[in-house]
């Protein structure tokens, strides 16, 4: 049961269920950048920005901007309970549990499940790259599809990345590609288990959903099951950066907004 529960976390991205399938990478950039941006002092404007807990928490690794993204959030109340209701689940379920899973497996089967997932997810990749126009990108999607899911034995080995590093992975989703089209954000949403997200960003974590393979399992605990354990092994990679950016902020609410609003502006504009 408890697997079932996790398992929606990973769907969008977002409690740390936005650590979820679209690429989960290391954390490359400088920390003190991170911590920077998280205590800066929240805007006072009466609209808002937003993220969490989605796909993953890459938007923490973005360096801080003077530029603020606005954003309506007529939802407030509701958004800051699920805000705490999710830090909560994150502390008391999300982490422990990931702690134990991490003790026990050992890290290079964590980061072969990690490439599988990742590789499962190139028909989202593959899909929004076509509907941006980005003919490249999406040839390189599916070429490292066909590299990893065959001499990397179904995507658990990584052999595109170091055999042909100009194929760069991409973080192409509906939600971008609605955004490339001149949809706006809408207003701002932070769903339970799911994490932060936006109308625009819900819409297309629907969408994509139907191109993950994982949505077609049955029955549907299996499917759960799988998710769970997606979202559990993503976490084990960084369980403290979530804690480390939120003992930094003066008001996490509004500092995770604005640092995931930021980031999927900038994705939206690449």
């Amino acid at each position: 049961m408890l697997l079932a529960v996790l398992s929606v976390c990973c769907e969008n991205e977002s409690v740390a269920g936005s650590f979820s399938e679209t690429a989960e990478r290391h954390f490359q950039t400088d920390r003190k950048l991170i911590l920077a941006e998280a205590v800066r002092p929240p805007s006072n404007s009466g609209e808002i920005e937003e993220d969490f807990f989605n796909e993953d928490l890459d938007f923490l690794e973005e360096e801080a901007e003077e530029e603020t993204v606005q954003v309506a959030d007529p939802l407030k109340p509701w958004n800051r309970a699920m805000f705490h209701f999710n830090d909560k689940f994150y502390f008391w379920v999300l982490k422990p549990v990931t702690q134990g899973y991490r003790f026990v497996i050992p890290e290079d089967i964590r980061v072969g499940v990690k490439n599988f997932f990742n590789n499962l997810a190139a028909p989202i990749r593959v899909a929004n790259s076509l509907l941006q126009g980005k003919w490249g990108g999406a040839w390189a999607e599916f070429s490292r599809f066909f590299i990893n899911s065959t001499v990397g034995v179904l995507g658990l080995a990584d052999p595109a990345s170091t055999s042909f590093p100009q194929m760069e992975p991409s973080e192409e989703d509906l939600g971008q590609t609605l955004g490339s089209y001149g949809i706006d954000n809408g207003v701002y949403i932070v769903w339970p288990f799911l994490g932060l997200s936006t109308l625009r960003d819900t819409v297309g974590w629907v969408g994509d959903g139907f191109l993950r393979p994982t949505f077609y399992i049955r029955p549907t605990e299996a499917a759960l099951a799988i998710r769970a354990y997606q979202t559990v092994n993503a976490t084990s990679f960084r369980i403290v950066d979530y804690e480390d950016f939120k003992e930094a902020a003066i008001e996490p609410y509004e500092a995770f907004r604005d640092a995931y609003l930021r980031h999927r502006k900038t994705l939206v504009e690449e």
